[in-house]
């Protein structure tokens, strides 16, 4: 796997102080996309067993609220990812978000990408769609990206939007 950027104190993308990881590659190709560069599966730094030790570093910190992993589409580097955040949950026990301009509907179908579901919190879903683009929307591009509470929504057999999104 391939990532463009580590944030280790990330405001945007989740509530409190986050770390994010950028993955690389995206077929999806959306319009006018914040992270175009981070389209092409071959940009970036292949991803080392140092960076898993990195990330695990930065969320022992108090003032970390949790981790989240956008891109890039992560869940077409959803084999790495699954273990990556296995070894990062061995440490630790804080929130992980994850982006997708995917549907979880579709997500959800594919048993690698569901197992990957498995392992986060919190989906934000859907592709940005520049028409729907809205400055104000809380951790999301545009109003047709929902952000989904993952367990219960796991749990329940339906999609269940989180608390206060």
């Amino acid at each position: 796997m391939r990532y463009g950027q580590i944030r280790q104190y990330d405001i945007a993308n989740g509530p409190g102080i986050r770390t994010s990881i950028f993955v690389t590659g995206c077929s999806l190709k959306c319009k006018n996309c914040f992270n175009k560069d981070y389209q092409d599966p071959n940009y970036g730094n292949l991803w080392t067993e140092e960076n898993t030790l990195q990330i695990v570093n930065y969320l022992k910190k108090d003032e970390i609220s949790g981790l989240t992993i956008l891109g890039g589409e992560p869940f077409e580097n959803a084999i790495d990812l699954i273990e990556i955040i296995k070894k990062i949950k061995e440490q630790i026990d804080k929130p992980i978000w994850i982006y997708s301009g995917y549907i979880y509907e579709i997500l959800i179908k594919d048993p690698i990408h569901k197992k990957l579901l498995e392992e986060v919190d919190v989906l934000v879903d859907g592709p940005f769609i520049d028409s729907l683009k809205d400055l104000t929307l809380k951790f999301k591009g545009s109003s047709n990206q929902r952000i989904i509470d993952v367990n219960a929504s796991l749990a329940n057999n339906s999609i269940i939007l989180l608390n206060g999104y």
